[in-house]
């Protein structure tokens, strides 16, 4: 697809030219503006089994360090809140956030005395929808998303998922279990694994449906250079020119049970919690190893490393770095303009009255190229909407955006010392002042 080819291309050139090639320490995140609400995204980088493809902080679990480190991202929490924020909901990603209960449970209410009522949502694996992991969580949590990336068991295999979660069949009966447990439960998938037919995409969109959930997400497969060669000995390389066609296999096989929420997020009819809180939040402040926060335009990132990141809080300081190179009103509106785009509408009056130039006129490559391509269902004085292909091509943004923080997450996985490395790429039997543990774990 050449308009996918360009579209990659142009984003890539913008990124590089967005983030920084080495990112720079700060003391500090920087304060709120006033009366402004921001979404507090928590990361909890552990897994009891890493998958190949996965490009986000995340170590193999240990107990003793986990436990250690969810007390540095509570107070990390508070001085976030002595900067002055204010939170409209609570994100907590991984990694597995549900890999100790009890200590997700303390952080989440934490939170709630800190910042008020929150919206809370929670990322979990097939293996915790049991009783004690989610009923703790039931009075705390408004949303669920549970990690399945696929049910069919031949790329369960591949991905390293299966012994642990088991078959398709067995995780498509956990999450009929969990019907009506919490507001909104999202079933996490991906599309486009090289081995992956459209037979199997087509079984995959059956047993979303048949899981009863009220919304799911189809991700495309990403992976950073840093996860490439895990990749390609395991599920194998990307093929993208095939991605547009498997994206409309997936808008056309889930239609008659979902409708569209934001790009490649779909909800039942009759409603449901969008996925992706970038949507509903342009800003938002990141606590927790390895972590980002997008504020004032620039990027922010958190060490990767579970040692310094621990020593840091112990000692009062926020170890952050700048990942953004420009910040200026181009690169804001771009931003923007993707976000919108994204979540399916853009607002041409407000975005507008935020920048002091109309999307034509500030970004006129940009809507030149939409509109070249077909990309605009609606542009009138009041908003743009999207055709297929324009949330295709939307897709393809996001895309190119998560591939270059990908990068940026390779840089700063890079200046991890030997033994923190060492259990992300090798066998992890070194021990790790970090936690000593084993991979296989």
């Amino acid at each position: 697809m050449i308009s996918e080819r360009l579209l990659s291309t142009a984003v890539r050139s913008t990124q590089a030219r967005y983030f920084a090639r080495t990112p720079r320490s700060v003391e500090s995140l920087p304060g709120p503006e006033p009366g402004k609400q921001y979404l507090l995204y928590a990361h909890v980088p552990f897994c009891e089994r890493l998958c190949p493809y996965c490009s986000f902080n995340r170590f193999p679990f240990s107990e003793e360090t986990a436990r250690k480190y969810f007390g540095s991202l509570r107070e990390q929490m508070r001085m976030v809140a002595r900067l002055g924020y204010e939170f409209g909901a609570l994100y907590v990603g991984g990694g597995t956030p549900t890999i100790l209960v009890d200590e997700l449970c303390a952080t989440i209410d934490l939170a709630r005395e800190l910042f008020g009522e929150l919206e809370v949502s929670t990322e979990t694996n097939p293996n915790h929808l049991i009783p004690e992991v989610l009923e703790p969580l039931k009075d705390r949590v408004q949303r669920m998303s549970v990690g399945v990336q696929s049910f069919d068991d031949d790329l369960l295999k591949q991905m390293d998922r299966y012994d642990k979660y088991g078959s398709g069949a067995e995780i498509l009966e956990r999450i009929r279990l969990v019907e009506g447990f919490f507001h909104s439960l999202n079933v996490d998938m991906i599309f486009n694994f090289p081995s992956q037919t459209e037979a199997v995409l087509r079984r995959d969109v059956e047993m979303v449906k048949a899981s009863r959930c009220n919304q799911t997400t189809f991700y495309p497969l990403m992976a950073s250079s840093a996860v490439e060669k895990s990749l390609r000995s395991t599920v194998g390389m990307v093929d993208y020119d095939r991605e547009a066609r498997y994206y409309k296999i997936l808008v056309d096989e889930l239609a008659d049970t979902f409708e569209l929420s934001t790009a490649w997020t779909f909800s039942r009819t009759g409603g449901g919690m969008i996925d992706e809180y970038i949507v509903d939040y342009e800003e938002y402040v990141g606590i927790g190893s390895g972590a980002f926060s997008y504020l004032g335009g620039d990027i922010y990132l958190t060490t990767f490393s579970l040692r310094d990141y621990s020593a840091a809080i112990a000692e009062g300081r926020m170890p952050v770095a700048v990942g953004s190179a420009d910040n200026g009103l181009g690169n804001r509106m771009r931003y923007r303009f993707l976000m919108d785009l994204f979540g399916l509408r853009l607002d041409k009056k407000k975005f507008e009255e935020d920048f002091g130039v109309s999307v034509e006129r500030g970004l006129w490559k940009e809507m030149l190229f939409f509109r070249t391509f077909g990309g605009f269902a609606t542009g009138t004085d009041e908003e743009l909407t999207l055709t297929e292909r324009g949330r295709y091509l939307t897709v393809v943004m996001q895309r190119s955006m998560f591939a270059h923080l990908n990068s940026l997450r390779d840089t700063a996985r890079n200046a991890l010392a030997p033994d923190e490395r060492r259990l992300l790429f090798g066998d992890g039997a070194a021990g790790c002042e970090a936690g000593g543990h084993d991979e296989s774990a």
